[in-house]
């Protein structure tokens, strides 16, 4: 059995290697950072492959594709993404282009050229990395939860359509909340929240895509949070999520 997981370098997306590893998966990992990228391969130990790969470029992703196509990938795991904290009309446009790039435009690719092969031999799994924020708006983090509610909602059409055709491919979407990663240096925010164990995200992810479950939330506090926010109107909803990003600063 082999896996592919993108993102691979830091956060849920090292965690998941490691795991993965241990449950005796082959791994080929990618991610943009060379040095952080051949480390977590060092430290995993045994035979991985790496590949160094900037999603933000739509001609790396094919690369990407045509380097593995021929190697059986059994799972794809989509968990590169980043986020960009701050108010909509002052965060930088080419960053935040380069998110949807990475955030959208990979993952649909990818989900897109792998799927036809799964389906084809009616066998393999997705999980696509989205996030709690794939279930409402989000200000001051605008563009990163739109992406995420794009990587859900792709997910679940996807899984319907898998659904109807008696297909043995399975997709999910991994939607956690605050998860301890370097996401909040990246995104240039501070969440005053507590984030979950990245590493526990990882396994409890990885362990629910395996059973086939579609939407997959890590921790019990976030089920209740996203339970609850259906009931709450729309307006109301955005102040109280205004409030709380709003917390956020460097």
């Amino acid at each position: 059995m082999k896996a592919l997981i993108t993102g691979a370098s830091s956060g849920i997306g090292e965690s998941m290697a490691y795991y993965m590893k241990d449950l005796g998966y082959d791994l080929i990992l990618t991610a943009s950072d060379e040095n952080r990228l051949a480390k977590v391969a060092k430290n995993i130990g045994g035979k991985i492959e790496t590949i160094v790969c900037d999603l933000r470029y739509e001609e790396e992703v094919y690369k990407l594709y045509d380097k593995v196509k021929d190697e059986n990938i059994d799972i794809l795991v989509n968990n590169a993404g980043f986020g960009l904290f701050g108010d909509f009309v002052k965060t930088d446009l080419d960053r935040e282009l380069e998110m949807i790039e990475v955030n959208i435009k990979a993952v649909h690719i990818l989900t897109k050229l792998f799927l036809r092969d799964f389906y084809e031999r009616d066998s393999g799994f997705i999980l696509n990395v989205a996030s709690s924020a794939g279930f409402m708006a989000g200000p001051h983090l605008d563009t990163y939860y739109a992406t995420k509610n794009y990587c859900l909602k792709l997910t679940l059409g996807i899984y319907e359509e898998l659904r109807r055709a008696k297909s043995n491919v399975h997709i999910s979407a991994l939607c956690p909340g605050p998860v301890d990663t370097n996401f909040n240096r990246v995104a240039k925010g501070i969440f005053k929240i507590k984030g979950a164990n990245k590493d526990y995200v990882a396994k409890y992810g990885i362990d629910k895509m395996l059973k086939g479950k579609l939407i997959i939330i890590p921790t019990f506090k976030m089920k209740m949070t996203i339970f609850f926010q259906k009931f709450i109107p729309t307006k109301l909803l955005l102040r109280i999520t205004y409030k709380i990003q709003n917390r956020k600063s460097l």
